[in-house]
């Protein structure tokens, strides 16, 4: 299961992001990973939750950032969630045509559905600024 978040900078994705994950992880009978840029929201998560600044693993493009992603999905078979805070940031779609996040997000759907791990993304856009295609999985629109 995929889904997103989305609302332009400073609407509050992050906090609902982290009140999602923290509220999780208490019903969470597997592991739990939230991706991030910085170490900042560190003491905001609930200690059983394991936060990965992405920006610390050198990653320099969209195929990478998915090849990252298969990479922590393959080595914990008990994966529950991977929640993805400032999404088109650390998956380099930031500065993207938006309709680059067609392919991008089908590969992240494909994961999901595959190794059953749920995807929860803050994207920095409008809803309506969003590709009709993704439309389905916007449980959180600000």
């Amino acid at each position: 299961m995929i889904q997103l978040i989305t609302g332009a900078k400073g609407k509050g994705k992050t906090k609902i992001l982290l009140d999602k994950v923290n509220n999780a992880v208490e019903k969470a009978m597997g592991t739990i990973v939230y991706l991030d840029k910085t170490d900042k929201h560190a003491f905001e998560l609930s200690n059983k939750v394991r936060l990965i600044n992405v920006k610390s693993y050198l990653i320099e493009n969209t195929d990478e950032f998915l090849g990252f992603i298969s990479g922590i999905i393959s080595q914990d078979h008990d994966l529950e969630a991977i929640y993805l805070d400032s999404f088109l940031n650390i998956s380099h779609l930031e500065n993207q045509d938006i309709d680059k996040l067609i392919p991008v997000f089908e590969k992240l759907k494909t994961l999901s559905d595959t190794f059953e791990v749920d995807l929860i993304l803050s994207v920095s856009r409008d809803s309506h600024d969003l590709p009709e295609s993704i439309q389905e999985f916007i449980s959180v629109s600000l």
